[in-house]
């Protein structure tokens, strides 16, 4: 029960953030969903340094681990509305843009994940901590 109130606490703060960014980003009346990708990237971005900062260091405990990635940014990141963007850009025949969006998006995503990997190991070298999931050497 704990678990699914962390859970369901940090769903409603991520799609309430969510919805702020995105709406703020969004709001130059362009076709593109700009407020999407972002959001995206920001998410991914953020879940990458939560993860590998849980596995650098021991500071993230299992509550605040999951209150974190499956709460707060699970509901933050959009990949169901990215999929019904996709999908309105299929069917209206806006295949640039479609492809543009869906490249955009792998890409982003992506590089969030590898920025977040880099920046926690440099900081943890920079730190000189090992984690505690990898021997020693």
């Amino acid at each position: 029960m704990r678990e699914i109130l962390l859970v369901g606490i940090g769903g409603f703060i991520g799609a309430i953030l969510r919805y702020i960014l995105s709406s703020m980003i969004q709001n130059d009346g362009s076709s593109f969903p700009w407020g999407t990708l972002v959001v995206n990237f920001i998410g991914t971005l953020l879940l990458g340094i939560v993860v590998y900062s849980a596995e650098l260091v021991e500071f993230i405990n299992q509550d605040i681990r999951v209150f974190l990635t499956i709460g707060v940014l699970g509901a933050f990141t959009t990949m169901s509305t990215f999929g019904l963007e996709s999908f309105n850009m299929f069917e209206n025949g806006n295949y640039l843009m479609l492809g543009l969006y869906l490249a955009g998006t792998i890409l982003l995503v992506f590089l969030g994940m590898f920025v977040a990997r880099s920046t926690v190991d440099l900081v943890g070298n920079t730190l000189q901590v090992t984690s505690p999931l990898q021997p020693s050497p």
